[in-house]
């Protein structure tokens, strides 16, 4: 399905002549293509999972914010505004994030639900966000969260 999604994307921004979407489109592409070469090697003949196109797309948008981090100290307003395009772009892929609030509820209730007291447990919590809101949360920002909660 958001397989489908990003070509039809991809196929549109061509028409509209919109280079941007298309320079990223074809770079979401390529790196799927990679992911599912790489599945194959493994056994896994029908490629990657919707759960891991989602977790590429998220890699994909900390990668641009540490690059605009980066820009933005070389006084690169121009990368900056161009990496923030193609956030946009991704972005419109991923389904509506968690809020903060919403997020911190989340993680309580896991910790809750499994009895999960101590940091050996994170692995479980993690584990449990993870399968439950993919593409929904920011897991690097949760599992802060979720050592805090349990130390």
């Amino acid at each position: 399905m958001l397989r489908t999604r990003l070509n039809d994307a991809l196929k549109d921004a061509m028409k509209a002549k919109d280079q941007c979407a298309t320079a990223t489109l074809r770079l979401i592409l390529a790196a799927l293509k990679d992911r599912d070469i790489a599945s194959r090697s493994n056994g896994t003949s029908e490629g990657v999972s919707e759960d891991q196109i989602l977790e590429l797309l998220q890699k994909m948008i900390r990668q641009r914010e540490d690059s605009i981090e980066a820009f933005k100290k070389g006084d690169r307003s121009d990368l900056v505004k161009k990496e923030e395009q193609e956030i946009r772009v991704i972005e419109r892929f991923l389904p509506k994030p968690l809020s903060e609030e919403e997020a911190k509820e989340a993680i309580e209730g896991v910790i809750t639900e499994l009895e999960a007291s101590t940091i050996k447990d994170m692995g479980k919590v993690m584990g449990a966000l993870k399968q439950r809101y993919p593409g929904r949360m920011d897991f690097g920002k949760a599992s802060a969260a979720v050592k805090q909660a349990l130390a």
